[in-house]
C-alpha cells in the first residue's frame, strides 16, 4: 500500500485514454470542500495524478490498486478464486485491515462489479467500518442489461469534476447491478445519489 501525504466519453470502450465529465466525482469532492486533513483512501493504485490533485487540497492519500490485488489472489478468473476461504481471508488483511473510522472518503471506482456476491457483501460492511460518519464513497458500476465483458478501467484524476480513463481490460461482472440492487448493497448507509453517465456508466455516492 502505497501512503501518501471535459467531455463526455463514447459509449463504446476505447483502448487509448479519454476524458469524462464525472457528477460523481464533483459530489465527492464538493463533500470535502472547506476541509483539509483529511484521509483519503483510493483503489485506482498510485497514479501521480491522483496524488497530486488531491494532496494538493491538503488531504492524505492512501493508494491501493486493488483490481491488481484481485489478480494477485485469486489469478486471472477472479471469480472462481474468491470461493476459496484461505485466498479471501488473506486479501481482506491486505487490503482492508484498516482501524474503524479510519477515512473520510473511499473512491471505490468499478472495483465492486467483481466479487461474487459473499465477499462483495463482506468488503462492502468493511467499508462501512473504515468510514467515518459523514464521509462519502464513489462508486461506478456499468449500467449493462446482461451479464457480458465490459471495460475495466485506469481511473485518473484531471480535476474536481473530470476524469482520465483507459482501458485496463474487458471483465465480466460477477452480476447485474441495477438501481435496486445497488440500493440493497448500500442498505446500511445514509443515503445513496444516482448518476447515469452517456457512456453507460451508474455514478453512486455513498454517505456514511
Amino acid at each position: 500500500m502505497a501512503a501518501v501525504s471535459a467531455a463526455s466519453g463514447p459509449a463504446r470502450a476505447q483502448a487509448g485514454p479519454y476524458t469524462r465529465h464525472s457528477h460523481g466525482l464533483e459530489e465527492f469532492f464538493g463533500a470535502l470542500r472547506g476541509k483539509s486533513g483529511l484521509s483519503i483512501l483510493d483503489w485506482a493504485g498510485a497514479s501521480q495524478a491522483n496524488i497530486n490533485f488531491i494532496t494538493s487540497l491538503g488531504h492524505r492519500l492512501y493508494a491501493e490498486d486493488f483490481y491488481h490485488l484481485l489478480e494477485a489472489h485469486f489469478g486471472p478468473d477472479f471469480q472462481q478464486g474468491q470461493q476459496e476461504a484461505a485466498r479471501v481471508e488473506a486479501f481482506l488483511a491486505q487490503t482492508l485491515s484498516f482501524a474503524p473510522a479510519s477515512f473520510d472518503g473511499v473512491l471505490v471506482w468499478d472495483m465492486l462489479e467483481y466479487l461474487v456476491p459473499p465477499l462483495l457483501k463482506t468488503v462492502v460492511a468493511r467499508l462501512e467500518q473504515i468510514l467515518r460518519p459523514g464521509g462519502c464513497m464513489l462508486a461506478i458500476f456499468h449500467a449493462a442489461e446482461r451479464v457480458e465483458p465490459v471495460p475495466a478501467y485506469f481511473y485518473r484524476i484531471a480535476d474536481a469534476g473530470t476524469l482520465l480513463l483507459s482501458l485496463r481490460a474487458m471483465r465480466t461482472p460477477a452480476q447485474l447491478f441495477n438501481n435496486r440492487a445497488i440500493e440493497t448493497l448500500f442498505a446500511r448507509f445514509r443515503s445513496l445519489k444516482f448518476f447515469l453517465t452517456r457512456d453507460n456508466l451508474r455514478e453512486v455516492i455513498v454517505r456514511r
